[in-house]
């Protein structure tokens, strides 16, 4: 892959715009509250899935990174998390029984912290799901990690409860960096727990690595990269910073002068797609690397890969759902939402028998665009006589006005489209997110709110 092909700085300029990461079409702006329990359980019944990808979402941390804008409660005190268990575990029986015929494919703990739990909580929390569910033989068994406030042999303590896959907080390696976003770690200790890791079994790690941080630099960021590759890490996920202040009151400790200007971020970024994939990853979607062995990697090169509430995955053909405090669900055409708010997801389970506070059902027209835009997301690709067939349109014609759109793109070589398919150049795979924008009948409302960040 010719990485200089998709980092032209004058079409970045030009296109470099907010616009939705498209994990769900429609997007969380579009659920609301007249989607209702009924609603959910129908979805359920009505869904051609009998396979399941459960998210559990954990929400505490031991302290505040000033970058960070998901949904968490920053305490030192452990026994919040026992409370929260208990609560999840009504969670998690009230809806079990609801997908007694499903099989869990994939199981995944996000937050927050999930290694803010201690390790009886997390053996509690697993057993109870294990109870409840039936888990797979093969089943995928991930967890994110904060590699500050955990102990070596925590890796040996997940394997034996089944995880196989571990994703690790990194963001940035330079201490100057990880002052001012108040997350302070050891670099010796990440990198000896993530050998520990792969030693004990693990079959597959991931870190998460940020550009665009404050005092953030070609050379401390590139040293980050380096070691990041010397770590032999089977995944990697590079995020853009979304410095949104007005949103998350933290990222207001930010002082603007401390943050790379525009250009800066595009060189920091085309400095880590050219060292990662130089370094043998390929380059997954927008934002996402991967070993070539990776299964992500074989879904992209084969067409299969899917994006979902998670990011890039090979499990496209899962329900998914959410468990915890504002965890989302994709349930046959249908999305919803848990409530965010820890005391009300308490007083909802206890009142209601459900934490669900909004979502949607998708129309045939949600249906069909979200699955246009799933397919350019992953694949850059759409086969137009496909998506014909399969929806018994004339996809030019049922498409004619959102298709005028793609004239500016056609006009700067980032995509080719004629009768039987849309084709988006290597030089636009960081722009699809804008691309896609033109198949959504939703933006228009959204045009002038910045409720999204920046794509680049």
């Amino acid at each position: 892959m010719q990485v200089s092909q998709f980092l032209d700085n004058t079409l970045l300029n030009k296109y470099n715009t907010s616009g939705p990461r498209y994990t769900s079409y429609p997007t969380a702006l579009e659920f609301h509250d007249d989607f209702n329990h009924d609603d959910f359980i129908e979805a359920i019944a009505n869904s051609p899935s009998r396979e399941l990808s459960l998210y559990v979402h954990i929400p505490f941390c031991h302290t505040l990174c000033y970058y960070c804008g998901c949904n968490k409660v920053v305490t030192r005190h452990r026994d919040k998390a026992d409370t929260y268990l208990e609560y999840l575990a009504q969670e998690i029986a009230l809806q079990a029984p609801l997908f007694k015929d499903y099989k869990v494919k994939q199981l995944h703990w996000g937050g927050g912290t999930p290694s803010f739990l201690t390790q009886p909580q997390i053996t509690q929390l697993v057993s109870l799901l294990k109870e409840k569910f039936d888990f797979s033989d093969d089943l995928e068994m991930s967890i994110e990690i904060d590699p500050r406030e955990i102990e070596m042999d925590l890796a040996d303590h997940l394997y034996a409860l089944g995880f196989n896959r571990l994703s690790l907080g990194v963001q940035d390696l330079d201490l100057k960096v990880q002052q001012a976003i108040n997350r302070v770690q050891s670099t010796e200790f990440i990198g000896d727990f993530i050998k520990h890791a792969k030693a004990v079994g693990f079959k597959s790690i991931n870190i998460d690595l940020i550009y665009g941080l404050p005092h953030q630099t070609l050379v401390n960021f590139e040293k980050t990269l380096v070691k990041a590759h010397q770590w032999h890490v089977d995944r990697i996920s590079l995020f853009s910073y979304a410095h949104l202040p007005s949103r998350f009151a933290a990222q207001r400790k930010l002082r603007d002068e401390w943050l790379p200007n525009t250009q800066e971020k595009f060189a920091l970024m085309k400095l880590a797609i050219e060292k990662l994939c130089d370094f043998g990853y390929d380059f997954i979607g927008m934002d996402h690397f991967a070993k070539p062995n990776d299964e992500l990697s074989l879904a992209q090169n084969d067409g299969t890969l899917h994006r979902n509430f998670q990011g890039y995955t090979t499990k496209g053909g899962c329900d998914l759902l959410g468990l915890g405090v504002s965890a989302i669900s994709a349930i046959g055409n249908s999305f919803s939402q848990n409530i965010k708010d820890l005391n009300e997801y308490y007083r909802a389970i206890t009142q209601h028998q459900h934490a669900q506070i909004k979502g949607v059902s998708l129309s045939e027209d949600d249906i069909l665009r979200g699955e246009v835009i799933g397919e350019l997301m992953c694949n850059l690709y759409l086969d137009k006589q496909v998506i014909n067939k399969k929806y018994n349109i004339n996809f030019d014609e049922y498409f004619a006005e959102d298709l005028l759109l793609l004239n500016s793109f056609i006009d700067d070589g980032l995509l080719e489209n004629n009768k039987d398919f849309i084709k988006v150049e290597q030089k636009a795979r960081l722009l699809i997110r804008i691309i896609c924008m033109s198949f959504d009948a939703y933006m228009k409302k959204h045009i002038n709110q910045q409720r999204f960040s920046r794509v680049i």
